[in-house]
Order: C-alpha cells, then structure tokens, then sequence
C-alpha cells in the first residue's frame, strides 16, 4: 500500500472537518424543538381527545390583532411589519383610572405562535381578573424560518434590532392604548425569556421585572452556533463577563441613566429540571447574574420553600428561592421536578405546554404585581 502523502492527510482532513460542520449546521435548523415525549404506555381502554382550547375571543375584554410598522434600522435585517394581539381588560382597577392599565410583553418561543402562545398560558383570563393588558408580538417567519426571537444577535444585546423593534412596539401601545409607564413587565418562553431578558437589561428604565421561563443564559452567545452551546451547557464564565460588559457600557454612557447606573431589575426565573432543550444550569447562571446585577451576594437564599408533588400528578414538586434587599422581593428562582421544555400549568392541547402546575402565568402576575419602575 502506498504511503500517505502530507497532502493527501490534509485533504482527508478538511473533508471530515466539513462533514462534522455539515452535521452541525444540520442540529441547528432543529435548535429548539421539543424533545420527543416517550411512547405512551399501553391501556386497553382509548382516551378521549382533550378539549379544544377556549376561544380567546370569549373573555369579556377586548382582544385584536395588529400590525406595527417597525422603524428602520441601518445595517439590520427586519421585516416591514410585525403582527401583534393585545388583551384589553374590561376589568379596570381603580389605580388605572388615574394611571391606566398595567402591560405585560409576552414573548413566544421557536415553534409557536402569538395565538398559540396566548392559548398555551391562559394569561388573558388571568389578566382581566387584575386588569392587565397583555401584548403578545410574533415574530414572523422571514425573520427567522421557527419564529425564534434572535436573543443572540449582537444588535439585540446591544438594544437595537429586534430589542429595538420591541420597545418602539410598546412605546405605540402605550400611546395608543393608556398603559401605566411605571408597571411594564416582559416575560416569554425559551427563546422569548431570551429575549425578554436583552429587553430589560438594554432598556431597564422602561421595564420594571422580568420573568424568564427555560430561558438561556444571558449576553453570551452572538451566533446560532453559539447560541445551540449555551443553551446545552450554559458559560459561566462569559455569563460573569457580560454583567461586567453591561455595567461598564452603562457606565461610560450615562445618557442612559443618572450617573450611568443600572436601575434594580427583578426577575422571576422558571425552569424545568428536565428541560431537554435548555438545560438547567443556565437558570443557575442566570441567577448569578441577576444577583450581580442587583448587588446581591453569591450566597443562599433569604427564604426557601419546598413544595411537594400533587396527587395524581396535579402538581409538580417544586422549589422556590427568594432573594430580598431590605424585604424587597428583588429575585425569585423556581425549579420545578419533572418538567421539560414546557409553559408548567399550561393548556396541554398545545405544545410546549404542561397541564401540571404551578401556574407559571399565575406566579408571573403576582411577582409584577410587586414592583413597579
């Protein structure tokens, strides 16, 4: 046999190095699809169908779709226009008629829709009991193929491109619709809680909390490739990084707030100890990162509360750790038994949903409900 040329060992090399990044790329187009469920066990009587879900229009509000034409942005890829609900409640508190309403941004994840997501979370009718209106924006197909909110894009971590887009949304909404200015949250799902999470730290003075359900760690990944790393095993070390990267900016430019400083951000981070999509431990960094952001030590919590599994499979045990400053609720973190990459308390008709509590969209009012900017 003859021997192996140098060039002929380079050439072998580059084809296997094209083959891996051929898989790879392959991965990426399927980056946050659920993980297939196990095949259901066998029964010898057939379940019925669930339901179909209710009809959003049934709610006593106002519910409708728009269109927002979105600003231009040199150097960025946007489509035109973005597709938008809102939730208007009918029930209307009396701190709102002086004020107006409070808004809650609701950011879907890859795969779903703003409809679907409305459905999937039950937020309206929630809503209207607290007279809160919800916005719930879409991305659309053209800007990328699964709908996924570009959390990852140097211009979305920087507050502009799609985080931009965003705010020019809310600020129309507010304008439009009464909103009060000073109790404006963001939360979302996967990609969304992404997302939602660069929109509060880009733009702190519009948002008063966030709450980020399985999302990824934050200001770490500026690709798709990078992105499908964090969201399988999180970066510490550049997740520390980008807190000292986002003070320093806000430091050096302190048009964007007095004195340059980051505004209190607090945050009610979700997650599925089972997520097969985005791993746990980037809720573990994203609470380091928030207790950065809000100067608070690398330390246990101020209060710990255990819940157990409900009976039937009702509930999902459940843990919750609260971190205050001065008996303020500033981060609240819930790690939930048995969960995957799913909304916990969902509608389970649709994807990404899990019928098993707690109600995510319930706990997600109640901690907004205490802050305001």
């Amino acid at each position: 046999m003859a021997k192996m040329t140098s060039s002929t060992r380079m050439l072998r090399d580059l084809a296997r190095a094209a083959k891996s990044q051929r898989k790879l790329v392959s991965k990426l187009f399927d980056i946050y699809t659920l993980a297939p469920p196990p095949p259901p066990r066998r029964s010898p009587a057939r379940k019925p169908a669930p339901p179909p879900p209710p009809r959003l229009s049934s709610l006593p509000g106002r519910w409708f779709e728009a269109r927002f034409a979105l600003p231009a942005a040199p150097g960025q890829v946007l489509a035109r226009d973005m597709a938008y609900w809102l939730y208007l409640p009918r029930h209307l508190p009396d701190t709102a008629a002086q004020r107006g309403r409070p808004l809650v941004l609701m950011l879907h994840g890859c795969d779903q829709t703003a409809h679907d997501f409305a459905h999937g979370t039950r937020m309206n009718a929630l809503a209207e009991a607290q007279g809160v209106a919800v916005l719930y924006p879409q991305q659309l197909a053209s800007s990328h193929a699964q709908r996924c909110w570009r959390w990852f894009d140097r211009a979305a971590q920087e507050g502009q491109g799609e985080a931009g887009a965003l705010v020019a949304l809310i600020e129309h909404v507010c304008a439009q619709h009464g909103i009060d200015r000073r109790r404006i949250y963001a939360c979302g799902l996967s990609a969304g809680a992404g997302m939602a999470a660069v929109l509060a730290l880009t733009h702190p003075e519009l948002i008063a909390a966030v709450g980020l359900h399985s999302a990824p760690v934050f200001g770490v990944s500026q690709n798709t490739v990078g992105a499908l790393h964090v969201m399988r095993y999180g970066a510490q070390a550049q997740a520390d990084a980008a807190i000292a990267q986002l003070l320093e900016r806000r430091a050096t430019h302190p048009a964007h707030a007095p004195a340059g400083q980051m505004p209190p951000m607090p945050a009610l981070l979700i997650h599925g100890e089972d997520d097969a999509v985005v791993s746990q431990v980037n809720q573990e960094q994203l609470a380091r990162q928030w207790l950065q952001l809000n100067g608070l030590p690398f330390g246990p919590a101020t209060r710990t509360t255990v819940k157990t599994a409900g009976r039937g499979g009702s509930h999902h045990a459940h843990e919750i750790q609260d971190f205050t400053v001065r008996r303020k609720l500033m981060l609240r973190v819930v790690r939930i038994a048995g969960l995957r990459h799913e909304w916990s308390g969902g509608d389970p008709a649709l994807r990404f949903n899990a019928k098993a509590k707690p109600d995510a969209s319930r706990m997600m009012l109640e901690f907004f409900g205490k802050h305001r900017r």
